[in-house]
């Protein structure tokens, strides 16, 4: 899609599951449909830049996929000398390209039924978020590749990996039932929740962000959100998304450097975004079971509403965190609940409940572990440890602006620590 401008790129991200789900309904074969579907959209990549967008953008994708996907059933069907049994499940109105009138053409939309597909908890997370952003979010493998910084090679093959593994699996293409459905949605939204996280801080390379990844995924968790309105854990995902996102113009300096969220310009936060997510958030916390994505941006709501650092509800955020570590188990949230824990009874209080974390074999040798407790250090004044933990956490990252804001908090205070203004 490299040739074609914004607008162009964003109705193909939009129109992309749903072409995909009418083949994958029509002809029951996911991956020879995605296969069919990416052709016609590098097609009007190439093709509407110049020739100009169809008065029916849908119904063009969806004849040039279908003349395409009738390509691949024959070619597949010759290789593997089949003739005879697809002449027998397809009828011949399916052998030729629709009419513009053809029910193809309805506006019935299966991009939540394509979710459900590409979530399959028989796939693994990795698997699952790079064929969600193929199928569901119409990013290119290359355009996918870059953004999780492999090689476009190693994505193809694991896309290939996942279409082959719903294929082999035999699922129909439609809605699980609803036993299946809770168990699947929770695997949905999770890997939402990876791709705005990899989107918002990159696990590694010399960028704080991955806009396209954090754009896609709020995209995406709208489109869920829409279609399952009831549903309020879904609506906490989307909360949090948007409450997180807000704060992204004010994250990074003039030359890209990392800005805490204490140092943070709030007037450069998304107003409009907050207020979409608090309002979210709001409305599902009394709805239902409270589940951790409500509690999650309940907790950002709180720092999103404060008027400055300093005037955070700290003591609020603790309670939440409490549950949440009590409901989810993670490390991760016990590390932020002994941060949030300084910073209500003190920096030694806080050390202390980091102290009991150090056996868990799931933080081990994290840079996360090693920069909040400088963090702390810091607010104990001992300069010292500090400087020695912020170094330790900036060695550990691979994301590079880390490592520069981490590196800096540790000459900062190394320089602080040796001049004579503190003797």
């Amino acid at each position: 899609m490299a040739t074609t401008d914004r607008r162009t790129e964003d109705l193909l991200r939009e129109l992309a599951p749903q072409v995909l789900g009418v083949l994958a309904r029509r002809f029951g074969d996911f991956a020879t449909a995605e296969d069919a579907v990416q052709e016609a959209l590098l097609a009007a990549a190439t093709q509407w830049p110049d020739e100009g967008t169809p008065a029916n953008p849908r119904g063009w994708l969806i004849q040039v996929a279908y003349r395409r996907m009738i390509e691949l059933v024959r070619a597949e069907a010759a290789r593997r000398n089949r003739e005879d049994l697809v002449a027998r499940r397809e009828p011949d109105d399916r052998r030729a390209a629709p009419a513009a009138d053809d029910e193809l053409f309805g506006k019935r939309d299966d991009t939540l039924i394509l979710l459900f597909l590409c979530c399959h908890p028989a796939l693994s997370p990795a698997s699952a978020i790079a064929l969600t952003l193929r199928a569901v979010g119409g990013l290119s493998t290359a355009e996918i590749a870059h953004a999780f910084l492999v090689p476009e090679a190693t994505m193809a093959q694991r896309i290939s990996r996942a279409k082959q593994r719903i294929r082999s699996s035999g699922l129909p293409f439609r809605m699980p039932d609803e036993a299946e459905r809770v168990h699947r949605l929770a695997a949905v939204r999770h890997v939402l929740y990876l791709i705005f996280t990899e989107g918002h801080t990159s696990s590694a390379g010399p960028d704080l962000r991955r806009v396209d990844l954090s754009v896609e995924a709020i995209r995406l968790t709208r489109t869920l959100h829409e279609r399952l309105p009831a549903d309020s854990e879904t609506a906490g995902l989307l909360a949090l998304m948007l409450l997180t996102e807000a704060r992204s113009p004010a994250r990074t300096g003039p030359s890209g450097e990392l800005i805490s969220l204490a140092e943070q310009d709030r007037g450069r936060w998304d107003a409009a975004a907050v207020a979409e997510g608090v309002a979210l958030v709001t409305h599902a916390l009394p709805r239902g079971p409270v589940g951790p994505y409500q509690l999650q941006a309940a907790i950002a709501a709180l720092h999103d509403e404060a008027p400055s650092a300093e005037r955070t509800d700290w003591p609020q955020i603790l309670a939440l965190y409490e549950v949440l570590e009590r409901q989810s188990g993670s490390p991760v949230v016990a590390l932020n609940r002994a941060v949030a824990t300084a910073m209500v009874r003190g920096p030694d209080a806080g050390l202390a409940a980091i102290a009991e974390l150090a056996d868990d074999p799931r933080l081990a040798g994290h840079h996360r572990v090693y920069a909040a407790r400088a963090h702390l250090y810091e607010m104990a004044g001992d300069r010292e440890r500090a400087v020695a933990d912020y170094r330790v956490a900036a060695a550990r990252t691979n994301s590079l602006p880390e490592q520069r804001y981490l590196a800096m908090r540790a000459a900062r205070l190394a320089g602080a620590q040796s001049s004579p203004n503190d003797e």
